[in-house]
């Protein structure tokens, strides 16, 4: 039986493969596609997620404008690393299929109240505001959770948007503290991992032999924002953050970590958004999520490939 998820999605070029790759594995329910204010504000996120289903032949998808600000603090916004759309890089047609109107928070609170208890995960690659948002107005659901298998974070490899803090997790540190204090089961992919799922132009070119148009798509859009991060790296390519969520719902078996104690900083002006991993369990803290710092990025592309050359 296919596994049901929610993906919860800022995109951004990542954020796309990770939905494609999604819309690609048929033991994956993809129940909704909620958006949230990140890469760019929420309107051009939710533009993004419409025409990333399109672009996968599935206008049927159900997609949900939700949380357009972080929960206490001013929206920060990366156009710098992904263009002025989020998804720069290829230009696709205007998307046409609908939003749903119902709130993306409220939607989560009633799947999550309507499908079994321990029937549905949530898939974060964003900020945290929309998942945190749900927790506090329905705090009945964190026991119906499944699972929240996050793209955030960072430890070994320090911050990439503060010396100290990721992304994700710093646009709405607030959110992310609630999300890492719900006592839910949590699965995170920080960029400890995340930097090892890097593009070659061999990876790239693969991509672009696929048939169809979404493995060219794909190729564009790595092609786009590599650059940012060789430059920034100066490694050989680029990595891809939020697919290795999906991927590890399909094959776990290609990542490794730790089960640790991870805590969010919310006080430091300094180190705002840092997720504090106990990774040599020098504290008395409870784990509370399985830190992934490993994958083996030859499998991770060959996975991403195959499903990726099963769409239109």
């Amino acid at each position: 039986m296919a596994r049901k998820i929610i993906i919860d999605t800022d995109p951004g070029q990542d954020d796309a493969v990770a939905i494609l790759l999604a819309l690609a594995s048929p033991e994956l329910e993809v129940l909704g596609i909620t958006c949230v204010a990140g890469n760019v504000p929420l309107a051009l996120t939710v533009r993004n997620a419409r025409i990333i289903c399109e672009l996968a032949g599935r206008p049927d998808a159900r997609i949900f404008a939700g949380c357009d600000k972080p929960l206490e603090r001013a929206l920060v916004t990366a156009e710098y690393v992904h263009g002025k759309t989020g998804l720069d890089g290829i230009a696709l047609p205007d998307p046409v299929m609908p939003v749903q109107d119902q709130h993306a928070v409220d939607f989560i609170v009633e799947t999550l109240r309507r499908e079994p208890a321990g029937s549905v995960t949530l898939v974060p690659i964003g900020p945290l505001t929309n998942i945190a948002a749900a927790i506090l107005k329905a705090p009945d659901i964190t026991d119906r959770i499944a699972e929240i298998v996050l793209m955030g974070g960072a430890y070994f490899e320090v911050g990439n948007v503060t010396p100290a803090a990721e992304f994700n997790i710093y646009v709405d540190p607030q959110a992310a503290d609630i999300v890492f204090r719900a006592g839910v089961r949590l699965t995170v992919m920080p960029l400890d991992v995340t930097h090892k799922a890097l593009t070659t132009r061999t990876r790239i070119e693969a991509f672009r032999a696929l048939p169809g148009r979404v493995g060219p798509a794909v190729a564009s859009w790595t092609d786009f924002f590599e650059r940012f991060d060789m430059e920034k790296y100066g490694s050989e390519g680029a990595p891809l953050h939020d697919p290795c969520t999906i991927a590890y719902l399909l094959e776990p078996s290609l990542f490794s970590g730790r089960q640790v104690n991870v805590m969010v900083e919310t006080g430091s002006d300094l180190t705002l958004g840092m997720t504090v991993a106990d990774w040599w369990g020098v504290t008395d803290r409870k784990p509370n999520a399985w830190f992934v710092g490993d994958l083996d990025a030859d499998r991770f592309y060959a996975l991403l490939t195959d499903r990726l050359a099963r769409l239109p």
